[in-house]
């Protein structure tokens, strides 16, 4: 894990991309929290691997918890900072420029490491829209989806946190990203919220600086 003092230079984040499954609709809400002090800044998407039935609920658990306006993503709507998007039902949930605005395309490709929605396909095309303005959090859930989606966003010089063994119910996701160097940083769940925050100052400050 790379200090923060070792990040100053990296870019100030433009969106920050979150990839969970098992155990994801309980990790969010902490995570989010804990992000709050800076989501007025920024948009925050999520791909999540939960039943189609049950996404409308986790969106309103999550704006329950956080006070952070959270609904399902719509497919063509700008992206917002202050909002928290969340992928519908069997649907590939990604990026786009549309002129000057930043949207959002719902795919129904084939599902990707038998996921739809996929982490990887919400990665890449963040990475491919904001290069690196990214910022990607890996939280808890089984399976290598998000892998190849966080090799982009290292790729484009975008910055990677994943959610730490202890703290995960599965560590199957995070792992495979921690295992292969890609994250900047790897932390207990109550930790990531604070480091990133702290990472978005340091950039706020460079960017002050004559």
């Amino acid at each position: 894990m790379r200090e923060l003092s070792e990040l100053e230079q990296a870019p100030r984040p433009a969106v920050i991309v979150i990839g969970a499954s098992t155990g994801g609709p309980q990790a969010l809400p902490v995570v989010l929290n804990d992000l709050a002090p800076i989501l007025a800044q920024l948009p925050v998407l999520i791909a999540l691997h939960i039943p189609a039935e049950f996404t409308h609920t986790v969106a309103a658990w999550i704006e329950a918890a956080t006070g952070l306006p959270a609904r399902l993503a719509r497919d063509g709507e700008e992206i917002l900072p202050g909002h928290a998007y969340l992928s519908p039902g069997d649907r590939h949930i990604s990026i786009a420029r549309k002129g000057e605005s930043t949207i959002i395309r719902l795919l129904d490709t084939p599902p990707e490491n038998f996921c739809r929605p996929s982490v990887d396909v919400l990665f890449r095309s963040a990475a491919d829209t904001f290069g690196a303005g990214v910022l990607g959090i890996v939280l808890t859930g089984m399976g290598s989806d998000g892998l190849a989606g966080t090799r982009e966003i290292v790729a484009a010089k975008g910055t990677v946190v994943a959610q730490d063994a202890a703290s995960s119910a599965v560590w199957g996701m995070p792992r495979l990203v921690a295992s292969e160097g890609l994250a900047q940083a790897v932390l207990p769940l109550k930790e990531i919220g604070a480091w990133v925050c702290r990472l978005v100052r340091l950039s706020q400050l460079r960017e002050k600086r004559p």
